[in-house]
């Protein structure tokens, strides 16, 4: 079979249960429920950063984000693995969001039709990519931040505001838009390598208001945030909910103690955005079949990282609760893989780059530290990690110290340096991470046996590496 057309799409910012065929029914989706039940689900895949470049550059890289240099979301990024996808024949194209700095950094694509941030009020606040340049030459001025702040109901609505300027202008069904007319007008080239980047349902929570009054009344999973739970949280996390509260990051004004009726919204909006992207996601697969390219192609859904959207009374990202740091991860190829499967061993996010390189017939190098996937798509034995790692600094929002994740299948350990304090769950007694057991003397051993993994990963890790850290920036 000759090299398949490879299509990426990664939303941002979007939780593991917002697929009804991953087992939440209150959903509608689908065309991502078309690709579980007739692909591949990796139900246990995680991100190396719970933020958005850092993770982006692990997956294009295939590196743990020390190693990248690349931290933070600004942080420098200009080359990828798309650079050797090039190099193979493939004809790389970019539509959306990649969060690369410079924003149009050429990263390997031939073409790139950038799409950002929805709300950029810091980084990058002046550029104007494709999607701004669209409504700008409509005469329509885009829902953000300085727009929000004069309403006066802002700071009660936690960041979800209906998308009321035209539906096809919206960030996401533009984004799905862009790409079926690219695929329409478009010579077909082939193999083609297809990134999609939707910018949602990452905040500000714009559903359009048709999307929104079909899940406003509908009865949701609310959050029910215990004293033990807040109590229990590292100092940075406790400091952390407090600066959501006085900084709106992403338009979101957060509150400590939202009420019923505004979580419901919080919820609904967001899943509303989710399943505008399931709508596109449909677009665009009948437009791939229309212009020839479904028959030889594997289609890839992810997302980024997820958002607590409450849980753990937080907002948006920067800790790593399981619920944002595994994400949905689907591979639909059939014909190629055996469709229908649910895989639950361990994985780590950037392994989708090594496998995406191996279907190309595209060898990584040595020291990429990504794992192909390849074996459990085509159904052989395959163990998974045994542990996966993420890690974070520093930056605008989370204003503590570095910190460290490693997570078997049963207990999950988040180090703090130089502190301590930290993070520690049983994950088989305590699935919804509420119950913080790192002073608990029955799983000191576990404990102790995390923190010497932390040790032994990042040591192993400096050393598989230490001639790469520029070359892979």
């Amino acid at each position: 079979m000759t090299q398949p057309n490879i299509i990426l799409i990664i939303t941002d910012q979007q939780r593991y249960d917002t697929i009804n065929a991953l087992g939440f029914p209150y959903m509608d989706s689908p065309n991502l429920d078309r690709l579980v039940n007739e692909g591949v689900s990796f139900d246990n895949c995680h991100i190396t950063a719970p933020s958005c470049a850092p993770a982006r550059a692990s997956l294009f890289t295939g590196y743990y984000p020390h190693v990248t240099g690349i931290m933070r979301n600004g942080d420098l990024w200009r080359h990828s693995w798309v650079e050797d996808l090039a190099d193979s024949g493939y004809y790389c194209v970019n539509i959306g969001k990649m969060h690369s700095k410079p924003f149009e950094t050429p990263l390997g694509f031939h073409e790139r039709f950038v799409v950002e941030n929805k709300d950029r009020y810091l980084q990058g606040r002046e550029y104007m990519d494709q999607w701004d340049k669209a409504l700008e030459s409509r005469g329509l001025v885009k829902q953000q931040r300085v727009l929000y702040r004069k309403r006066e109901d802002y700071k009660e609505r936690m960041g979800a505001f209906s998308w009321d300027l035209p539906p096809e202008t919206q960030s996401d069904n533009f984004v799905g838009g862009l790409t079926c007319s690219w695929l329409r007008n478009r010579p077909v080239k082939q193999p083609l390598f297809l990134q999609i980047g939707f910018p949602g349902p990452h905040p500000p929570y714009d559903p359009t208001p048709e999307a929104a009054a079909e899940y406003i009344d509908r009865e949701l999973p609310l959050p029910e945030v215990t004293k033990a739970d807040l109590d229990g949280q590292p100092p940075p996390f406790k400091q952390l909910r407090q600066h959501n509260t006085q900084v709106d990051h992403d338009s979101i004004a957060h509150l400590l103690e939202p009420s019923r009726l505004q979580l419901q919204r919080l919820r609904a909006y967001y899943a509303a955005n989710v399943s505008m992207i399931d709508q596109q996601v449909g677009q665009i697969m009948e437009t791939l079949e229309a212009q020839g390219y479904l028959e030889n192609s594997i289609v890839i859904f992810t997302s980024d990282h997820g958002d607590c959207l409450g849980d753990h009374g937080h907002i948006q990202k920067w800790t790593m609760y399981d619920i944002i740091t595994r994400v949905p991860t689907i591979f639909w190829a059939p014909g190629r893989f055996e469709g229908g499967r649910r895989i639950n061993e361990l994985c780590q996010w950037m392994d989708i780059g090594s496998t995406i390189l191996e279907l190309a017939g595209v060898q990584p190098a040595e020291s990429v530290q990504a794992q192909s996937l390849l074996p459990a798509l085509q159904g052989e034995a395959w163990p998974g990690r045994e542990l996966v790692f993420a890690e974070h600094p520093a930056d605008t929002v989370y204003e503590g110290p570095l910190m460290t994740m490693v997570r078997s299948e049963r207990y999950k350990l988040v180090h703090f340096l130089g502190q301590d304090y930290g993070q520690l769950f049983d994950l088989e007694a305590d699935p919804g991470e509420e119950r913080n057991s790192w002073d608990d003397e029955s799983l000191a051993q576990v404990k102790q046996e995390l923190l010497l993994a932390l040790l032994n990963w990042r040591l192993a890790s400096t050393e598989q590496t230490r001639d790469l850290f520029q070359d892979h920036r």
